[in-house]
Formats: C-alpha cells, sequence, structure tokens
C-alpha cells in the first residue's frame, strides 16, 4: 500500500456516551474494552448490559493489543469512496487475546495475511483520526504471553 492513509476522506466514527472511552482511547493510541464486573469476561463491542451474564456493571480496561486473525477479506471496491486510493486493502476478524473479536484496518506485512496469523494493535492515522488498527506479527518477533 504506498498512499498515505491520513489522506483519505473517509466518515469518521459515530461517537455516543457509551462508545466514547474506546473512541477516546483509541485516538491515544490505546485499546480499551469493557470487563464485566460480574462475570469477569471481556466485552466487545461497547454496550451497556453483558453479553454473557447480563451483568450492568461493565467497567473499561486497557487491553493487551494482542491478537489473531480469525478471518479476513481483501478489499477491492470499497463501500465508501474515500477508500478508493487504499485499495486493495485487508480488513479482518481480530480475536483479541481478552477474548473478543472486533473488525479492524489490518496493515500490511512482509506476507499475505493467512488466518491465525498473530497480530497486534498498531494505532494508524486513518482520515485524519487515530483508528486502532492492527499489524502481523513477523516470524520469530511475537512477544512471549504475560
Amino acid at each position: 500500500m504506498s498512499v498515505d492513509l491520513n489522506t483519505l476522506k473517509t466518515a469518521g466514527p459515530t461517537i455516543t456516551a457509551l462508545t466514547r472511552p474506546f473512541w477516546d482511547a483509541a485516538a491515544e493510541g490505546r485499546l480499551k474494552i469493557q470487563h464485566c464486573e460480574d462475570c469477569g469476561k471481556a466485552v466487545f463491542y461497547p454496550r451497556p448490559i453483558c453479553p454473557h451474564c447480563w451483568g450492568r456493571r461493565l467497567a473499561w480496561k486497557e487491553a493487551s493489543g494482542r491478537g489473531r486473525l480469525k478471518s479476513f477479506s481483501e478489499v477491492h471496491k470499497p463501500g465508501h469512496p474515500g477508500w478508493l486510493p487504499a485499495a486493495p486493502y485487508v480488513v479482518g476478524l481480530v480475536e483479541l487475546a481478552e477474548g473478543p473479536t472486533m473488525l479492524s484496518f489490518i496493515l500490511p506485512g512482509l506476507r499475505p495475511p493467512r488466518v491465525d496469523d498473530a497480530l497486534r494493535l498498531a494505532p494508524t492515522d486513518i482520515g485524519g483520526r487515530v483508528l486502532p488498527a492492527f499489524k502481523p506479527v513477523e516470524t520469530g518477533t511475537e512477544e512471549k504471553p504475560e
């Protein structure tokens, strides 16, 4: 990909009171997700009730930024014209180390992406804002689990 992603003319995220902690952290290059204080499970996407136990005590916590590629698609014909200069590009389902899965932009690596690739958070300037993209962990550089 040779285009500067920050120059894309794309719509920004819809920020609500519920999603603000996620987007504020993203703007700082961090990844925060909710954790249920009743059952202890991690939750993504932001919501008012835990989908695991229906508890209402959800707290925002820093995520590790590590994950695995569950599935992906190489986009050749974007649904929004602002993404045309970046095509083709990859979006994928990232299974976070904490458990939840999120859809994210996948930055190019040294080889084409494969399902089960190790990924790490790579905050990226896209369309004038920092978004939580992911990049492949190159072979031999994967961090040891904590």
